[in-house]
C-alpha cells in the first residue's frame, strides 16, 4: 500500500525541532492571490481554507536554530484554526519570541530548482503550546534540560 500524496505525518515538536523555534514577526492570515483588478475594485483578499480540515489558514515566519544551512533556516509554518492563534511566550528581542507548537504535522515535499533539489517539509500546527517551565526545555526523558545538565548542547537526531 502506498502513502498518498499530501499525507501529513503527525510529529512531536521536540522531535522535529530539538532546539525549538523562534517566531519572527506576527501571525497573519494566509490569503489567496489577489489580482490587480480586484485590488483596484477594492475587493478584500480571501483567507485560504485548508481542504483537509476546513479550518482557516494562518501563517508565521519562523527560524530554526538547529538548521546549519542559512538559506533553509527560516520558513513559514501554517496554522489551521478557526481564530487567529496567539503566542504564549514573551518576546526575547523586539519582534522575536521562542515558541512551541501543538498539533504539529509534517508533509514531505521537494524544494529547490533544477539540479539543486532537496527534501523539505510543509509544517502545519493547530496552535501554540504553553512553555513547560522556566527551568528549561523538556528532554525526551521528561526532565528539563537545565535539570538534566544537557543545556543547549543537545545533538540533532539523524
Amino acid at each position: 500500500m502506498a502513502i498518498p500524496k499530501g499525507y501529513r505525518f503527525p510529529i512531536e515538536f521536540d522531535e522535529a525541532f530539538p532546539q525549538g523555534l523562534v517566531m519572527v514577526g506576527e501571525v497573519s492570515p494566509d490569503t489567496e492571490y489577489q489580482s490587480r483588478e480586484d485590488k483596484a475594485m477594492g475587493k478584500p483578499a480571501r483567507q485560504r481554507v485548508d481542504e483537509a480540515t476546513g479550518k482557516r489558514q494562518w501563517k508565521v515566519t519562523v527560524t530554526d536554530p538547529d538548521q546549519t544551512n542559512a538559506k533553509r533556516a527560516s520558513y513559514e509554518v501554517t496554522f489551521l484554526a478557526d481564530v487567529q492563534p496567539v503566542p504564549t511566550t514573551e518576546e526575547a528581542l523586539p519582534g522575536m519570541r521562542p515558541i512551541e507548537l501543538e498539533g504539529l504535522t509534517a508533509e514531505p515535499k521537494v524544494a529547490g530548482n533544477g539540479e539543486f533539489k532537496y527534501q523539505s517539509y510543509v509544517f502545519r500546527a493547530t496552535g501554540f503550546k504553553a512553555p513547560a517551565s522556566a527551568g528549561g526545555r523538556s528532554t525526551p526523558s521528561g526532565k528539563s534540560s537545565a535539570a538534566s545538565g544537557a543545556g543547549e548542547s543537545t545533538a540533532k537526531a539523524a
